[in-house]
């Protein structure tokens, strides 16, 4: 079942991800760094497993299924712990819109899956381009212990979070755009 060298790494994300939210709450810097250091190496597995998956023709469906849950966790989980420090609304709209979007879209993918017609929610450039303006944006806002200190960077952080919301909001258009006639005949 774990056999493959993807799935090992999409379950080393998975036990990465608790790691990281203690860590990002342990008192003091070196913990922070330690935070840093976990979430980007998590970050990092998702697109090696994903390589890896491709390159070695490890491709199963235990990993195309939790790959996209351990993706998901890792950012709702990234999202959420920043907002303990950033806590005000231009960092709580986009948090709850980006994990609001990756439910609706897990839900829709399922359900066109049910229909036989997953080809319609795949994961495209579009998805991919956002989940690095993400990644870059949690790398910069996890290293900033709040939000009044290293200001420039923190607004770094924010601008790309909104270029990721963006895209995050794009894709879910797209997603629906594609899938609105399977939709509309399986409601008939």
């Amino acid at each position: 079942m774990w056999q493959t060298i993807p799935n090992l790494l999409t379950l080393l994300r998975f036990m990465l991800i608790p790691a990281f939210v203690v860590s990002f709450f342990m008192p003091g810097l070196g913990w922070r760094l330690l935070a840093l250091i976990l979430f980007m190496f998590a970050y990092f597995t998702d697109w090696l497993d994903g390589f890896l998956a491709r390159k070695l023709a490890q491709t199963t469906p235990l990993g195309a299924f939790l790959d996209p849950v351990a993706d998901k966790l890792l950012v709702a989980s990234g999202l959420i712990v920043v907002l303990t420090e950033h806590h005000h609304v231009y960092y709580t709209i986009p948090t709850v819109l980006i994990i609001s979007r990756e439910i609706i879209i897990s839900s829709l993918r399922e359900w066109m899956a049910r229909l036989g017609r997953s080809d319609l929610v795949a994961v495209d450039n579009v998805g991919k381009i956002k989940t690095v303006f993400q990644g870059l944006a949690l790398v910069i806002l996890i290293s900033q212990p709040n939000a009044n200190v290293g200001i420039f960077w923190a607004m770094i952080g924010y601008i790309l979070l909104y270029i990721a919301l963006g895209l995050t909001l794009w894709s879910m258009i797209r997603y629906f755009v594609f899938a609105w006639p399977a939709i509309k005949r399986a409601a008939l």
